[in-house]
Order: structure tokens, then C-alpha cells, then sequence
């Protein structure tokens, strides 16, 4: 026998939605004759207010629905996913298109886009998961069951459609959302001892890593939230674990200044970089088409390896470009008058952008290094909040940047 649909509350309350309906538009036979068979005896006519106007609601609330889904299907139905990503030149520029405000209580700790439409999540100190159109900057919702603060959300990879969220928090639990039935959680994972500072996808999606407080990184199975890996590569708060464009190895940051590359197989330390004097807060690898243009920049000839190159930014002010194989310090970036909290590369491999906590979003070109061993920084951004830049994000298709506060606060730069 089939599972029922409906619980018997949900039952009731239908029942008295449509007699309610029935009532209020003199459809008296109906209404008695519904009150028979359903055996509703409590029902007066206005007795019951919560269902006053309840089924034209819900009726109205599931036409909209089907008209969004409608409108996402087509917005899908014309991407082709093989088409490569933007070599346009787009660079943030002030004011912002968009502040995305009014819903958060405290500081957004990160933000992130969906990999194929204009949704932008953003992780917050307050507890919650807010969702966003990056296009119009209108406020959808708000995903709530974190217990502490979110510090990180994530959404699966266009080979699913970026159909899944997860977000890890300060309650040491991680969660996955199903973007497609309303942001159901649908799994927590528990494990870590400490706070979780960030969650992200592996590959095309089965697996997710994470890093945290308790100085470990894991590996767990979406489909099942079960750990199959714990990697101790630290020795202190591990701030960022993040797997390298093929999945095939991991590159992690510490409060112990160092940045390991591990074997997503077997956990194995594939090299050690050491350089940052202070906490190392963010990571980022280098996509091919940046991986090209530090080669040019260093003169170099070939194609680059996947997952050859990484960045990285730190407390000490500082952003360095690495060869994660080696572990050798290509260029350092200086410039930040504080710590350094997100890196990005823009799409067509020729910039990089950061954040910091001097309130400022700065563009590096890669393509021009100079002759202090950095590459040239071609544009500042000044005044985009009154506190401290937390996190940064950029949309690979859509030519939008994301910029993260202190203040509550998203600035959001729709650059084409």
C-alpha cells in the first residue's frame, strides 16, 4: 500500500481550507455535504480564522511556483554546458549594483553563487543561510537549523545543476540542502569535534571535504553523510580545505601558517608549502586559463597541470602565488593594509581578486608582474562597507562579483 501523502493533521487542516472555500462562496450543499463525509463538527462558518482565504493562498502560491519552475527550466534548457568560461574582461567598479541587507544580524562569513543562475547564498553569524537573486538583488529566503553561526556555504557543481547546498557552522555539524525541494535539509553530518570552518563539493559532487577547528580535514559520502576519510595534516585550526579542479588532491590553510596538498585517496601530504608569517586564511587554485597566464608571466612555455597553481591569502597582509607541486613562492602580492580574507580568479585566468579586512577589494593583474616580485594591482575599490570584507565570490558565467561584510551586509557588482 502506498505511503499517504498527507499526514492526518495536514488532512484536516485541507478539509477545513476547502470548506472554509465552499462556505465563503455560498456554496452551501458542497459545504455540508464536504462536513458529512469528513465528519467536521467544530466549523462555524468564522469560528476558524487561520483558514480564512487559506486555499486561494496556497492555490496562488503553487501557480507561482510552477510559473519560477517553468521560467528555471527554460533559463537550464538553454546553457550548454560544454561552453567554456567567459574570457570577458569584466572588472567590478563602484557603486555597487546591489546591497544585499535587511535580513542578516550579524556578519556574513561567506557567500557563494549557484554555478549555473543568478542565486547567490550567503553564511551568516546569525545562524541562518539567506538565498538571493544576484540579478535583481530580491531576497527569497532564509534557511534555518544551524543552532551557532555558518561559516561556509557551497553549492554542487554544474554536472548536478548546483542541485544541492551544504553549509558548515560553529555547532560542528554540516548540512545539506535540496535546492530543488524548497532548501529542505535533507542530511546533517556529524564528526567534527570543533567549529567547521568550511564544506565543499569534490568533483562531480558524491563526496564532500570539510575543515575545522579540531585540527582535521574529512571526506564524507553525500549520499550516505558518512565519513570514509580523516586526514591530519595541521597542527593547528584548519581554515579552508578545498579539492583541486579534477578532485584528485586537496589543498588546505592553517592557523599553523602552512598550506598542505594532500591525495584525496589516501590522504597522503603530497607537499608542505611554507612561506605566510601568519595565519593562512584562504586558498584558491589557479583554473587553467590562469595556470597559462602565470607560465607567460614567469616565461615560461608548456600547459599548465591541473591543480598546478595556487594562491593564497594570509594575516600577514600579504597574497602569494605558489606552484602547489613544488611548494615553490612564485609572486607576492602586497598592498592589503590588513589580514587578507578571500582570494578569487576571474574566469579569464588573467585576474585575481582579494578582500581584506582594510575594507577594501583590490584587482591583481596576473599577467604584469613587477619588479618587487608581486604583480601589478590595476584598480582598489574603496567605501563598499563601513566594516570589515569577509568573503568574495564570482559568478564564472554570469560577470557578477559578490563582496561579503562585518556589517551585515552583500555588495554585489552585475559587471556586464
Amino acid at each position: 500500500m502506498a505511503k499517504p501523502l498527507l499526514s492526518d493533521k495536514q488532512k484536516q487542516e485541507l478539509n477545513l481550507a476547502i470548506l472554509d472555500y465552499l462556505t465563503s462562496n455560498g456554496l452551501s450543499a458542497a459545504a455540508s455535504a464536504l462536513s458529512t463525509e469528513a465528519e467536521i463538527t467544530d466549523f462555524n462558518g468564522d469560528g476558524l480564522q487561520r483558514y480564512s482565504g487559506l486555499l486561494e493562498k496556497k492555490w496562488t502560491s503553487v501557480v507561482r511556483l510552477q510559473k519560477k519552475i517553468i521560467d528555471l527550466e527554460s533559463k537550464l534548457s538553454a546553457i550548454d554546458p560544454r561552453k567554456p568560461l567567459s574570457n570577458n574582461d569584466f572588472l567590478p567598479s563602484v557603486p555597487a549594483s546591489f546591497v544585499l541587507s535587511g535580513q542578516h544580524r550579524s556578519t556574513v562569513n561567506h557567500v557563494t553563487f549557484h554555478p549555473l543562475f543568478s542565486t547567490v547564498a550567503i553564511a551568516s553569524e546569525d545562524a541562518t543561510v539567506t538565498i538571493w537573486d544576484a540579478e535583481t538583488g530580491e531576497y527569497e529566503r532564509t534557511l534555518r537549523g544551524h543552532t551557532k553561526g555558518v561559516h561556509h556555504v557551497t553549492f554542487i557543481g554544474e554536472e548536478r545543476n548546483g542541485n544541492l547546498l551544504a553549509s558548515s557552522s560553529s555547532d560542528l555539524t554540516i548540512k545539506i540542502w535540496d535546492v530543488l525541494n524548497e532548501y529542505h535539509c535533507i542530511r546533517t553530518l556529524n564528526g567534527h569535534d570543533e567549529i567547521v570552518s568550511s564544506v565543499e563539493f569534490i568533483g562531480i559532487g558524491d563526496f564532500l571535504v570539510s575543515a575545522s577547528r579540531d585540527k582535521t580535514i574529512k571526506i564524507w559520502e553525500v549520499a550516505t553523510g558518512y565519513c570514509v576519510r580523516t586526514i591530519n595534516a595541521h597542527d593547528e585550526w584548519i581554515r579552508k580545505a578545498i579539492p583541486s579542479p579534477d578532485g584528485l588532491s586537496l589543498a588546505s590553510c592553517s592557523n599553523d601558517h602552512t598550506i598542505q596538498i594532500t591525495e584525496t585517496a589516501t590522504g597522503n601530504i603530497l607537499s608542505a608549502i611554507t612561506g605566510h608569517t601568519h595565519v593562512v586564511e584562504t586558498i584558491a587554485f589557479a583554473p587553467i586559463a590562469a595556470g597559462k597566464t602565470i607560465l607567460a608571466a614567469l616565461n615560461q612555455s608548456g600547459e599548465p597541470a591541473v591543480g598546478q597553481f595556487i594562491a593564497s591569502g594570509s594575516r600577514d597582509n600579504s597574497i602569494r602565488i605558489w606552484d602547489a607541486v613544488t611548494g615553490v613562492n612564485l609572486f607576492i602580492l602586497t598592498g592589503h593594509e590588513n589580514w587578507v580574507r578571500n582570494v578569487q580568479f576571474h574566469p579569464n585566468g588573467k585576474f585575481l581578486f582579494s578582500v581584506s579586512d582594510d575594507k577594501t577589494l583590490r584587482v591583481w593583474d596576473l599577467s604584469q608582474p613587477q619588479s618587487d616580485g608581486g604583480v601589478k594591482c590595476i584598480c582598489v575599490l574603496e567605501g563598499l562597507h563601513n566594516q570589515f570584507i569577509t568573503s568574495l565570490a564570482v559568478h564564472f558565467r554570469r560577470g557578477i562579483v559578490a563582496a561579503g561584510s562585518e556589517d551585515a551586509t552583500v555588495s554585489v557588482f552585475k559587471c556586464v
